[in-house]
């Protein structure tokens, strides 16, 4: 299945329209400043170090804007044309285009002990295709299928609604609050002062369970609370919420009917050659929505009369560690591992998942290769029909920066991955990925999505394996460039050569492809 070149034509005409429109406006590196204490969205995540707004919160909220007397305003601008080449079945439009931008406006104020921050939001996606939802198994065909379903069948949508709206107070001794609505990432609860270890906790441990869903058209916020507690390279974070619709529907603004949790303890250490942060983290997550039908193994039937909340204990730690070798170069580690409990509905919760990774920058002037490679493991269930509910539940992540072509994620699925990351020049920086990709347990299904987004759908969706754990092997090549300081592109092209699990489901082609063309402005 290959991608329609007049759809590459008119994916690449609408990209440079806007590229070559606007080549005056700023950027940096495919990052886009969202707001103040959070992560940015990366489009190529490991090309750059971690942003200033990972620091221990609170201890800095509004970060330098442009200012309005006394106040401060931020404005950040995403665009994207998508072109999508979803494996093919026997119906349905596999091969389509769409386009979206997020704008999102931003008024501020830096107190010496109170900072305040409102961000409005309009997200707009042009272009659905009204044929890429089909029956089960096939269902959604890419994130066009997606966008379409969750806007009640419209092939244009957009809205606007509050993003952010919160009040951090500071210098309460060592700590700080956070109370209101806004975003939080898992993982990035500290900056480590090493920009290799800022970059690779970003880019490898942040956003696997909690997080703002920053790849899609409208994304997630939380309405909740955050404090912290700051006591030498110790801190201590401890966070609740509510997340707010979005992700694929461009109705943002009420809150669903589930809560989430997290207590984080971390601990940085550092040298002249040796860097390290260890966290140790512990999440709860409710879902109270009991009558949406839940995506598990079990029969459809069994589903349908299981009328119990979710409710499961995540706990776990993960240590991210860099070494000066200096003749020899840089070399990392990470390892990130998690075990969960609690009840699945009528099921008992127990599940678990594990990451392990190590790099190298070779000490060469010449392109500054970083050559990495790991191994991502998240169980499944074994029994569709015991007591036990195996499959490892990622909460609330943003799973594309860990599948950049995302048709999958982290439940039942085990990941051998290489990467490449490569700095031509100093504004040009390439990350190419290679995945082989298989199910962790052939009677469990091969799940995709991000968590909770609308408040009467699940949030993931699960197509069965047909007793097979081959999935897809993956390449991938993404090229970041900065046109000026606050005006970035971005080019990503995927490939996915399907296997069983896929073949049995799309017959037609079991091969995907997967190309965007992406703009950053942020003022």
């Amino acid at each position: 299945m290959k991608l329609r070149m007049t759809e590459c034509l008119s994916v690449a005409l609408l990209f440079s329209g806007v590229v070559f429109g606007q080549q005056s406006l700023p950027g940096e590196h495919g990052q886009l400043d969202l707001a103040p204490t959070t992560v940015a969205v990366v489009a190529n995540p490991s090309s750059v170090p971690a942003p200033p707004q990972s620091s221990p919160a609170p201890a800095r909220t509004l970060p330098a804007k442009h200012k309005l007397g006394p106040l401060e305003i931020s404005v950040n601008w995403r665009t994207r044309a998508e072109g999508w080449n979803w494996f093919q079945g026997d119906t349905g439009n596999s091969d389509y285009g769409l386009w979206n931008s997020l704008l999102r406006v931003g008024l501020g104020q830096t107190g010496e002990r109170i900072d305040w921050f409102i961000e409005g939001e309009q997200p707009s996606i042009l272009g659905l295709p009204s044929d890429a939802v089909v029956a089960a198994p096939q269902g959604q065909l890419g994130l066009g299928g997606s966008y379409y379903a969750a806007n009640n069948n419209h092939t244009n949508a957009a809205n606007g609604f509050v993003k952010q709206a919160f009040v951090n107070l500071k210098h309460l001794g060592p700590a700080g609050l956070k109370l209101g609505r806004f975003e939080y990432f898992d993982g990035a609860e500290v900056k480590p002062s090493d920009p290799l270890l800022a970059t690779l906790i970003q880019t490898r441990i942040t956003n696997r369970l909690i997080s703002n869903f920053g790849f899609s058209a409208v994304q997630r916020s939380f309405d909740g609370a955050q404090f912290s507690l700051n006591s030498g390279q110790n801190n201590f974070t401890f966070f609740g919420a509510r997340p707010t619709a979005g992700v694929f529907q461009v109705k943002g603004m009420d809150e669903l009917d589930v809560d989430i949790y997290a207590g984080t303890y971390t601990r940085s250490v550092s040298s002249k050659q040796n860097a390290g942060e260890l966290r140790i983290f512990a999440m709860g997550y409710i879902d109270h929505r009991t009558l949406v039908l839940k995506t598990d193994d079990r029969p459809s039937t069994v589903r349908a009369a299981d009328k119990g909340k979710i409710e499961i204990a995540t706990y776990g730690l993960d240590y991210a560690h860099v070494y000066n070798a200096e003749r020899a170069g840089k070399f990392d580690f990470l390892l990130w591992g998690a075990v969960q409990n609690g009840s699945w509905g009528n099921l008992a919760q127990q599940a678990g998942a594990f990451v392990g990774e190590a790099g190298w920058q070779p000490p060469v002037k010449f392109l500054k290769p970083w050559i990495s490679a790991g191994y991502s493991y998240g169980s499944g269930d074994s029994n569709p029909n015991d007591s036990r509910h195996g499959t490892f539940f990622q909460l609330l992540p943003t799973p594309r920066p860990y599948a950049r072509f995302p048709f999958y994620n982290m439940m039942n699925n085990e990941d051998v991955y290489g990467t490449l990351n490569l700095r031509p020049a100093s504004k040009l920086s390439l990350r190419s990925e290679l995945h082989a990709l298989r199910l962790a347990s052939a009677s469990d299904l091969w799940y995709s999505g991000g968590g909770a987004s609308q408040p009467k759908t699940f949030g993931y969706t699960g197509r069965p394996s047909s007793g097979n754990r081959g999935l897809a092997n993956v390449w991938d090549l993404n090229a970041d460039y900065q046109v000026t300081r606050s005006f970035s592109t971005t080019m990503y092209y995927g490939h996915a050569w399907g296997k069983g699990v896929i073949a049995s489901i799309y017959p037609k082609d079991a091969s995907g492809q997967f190309v965007y063309l992406e703009t950053n402005f942020h003022f």
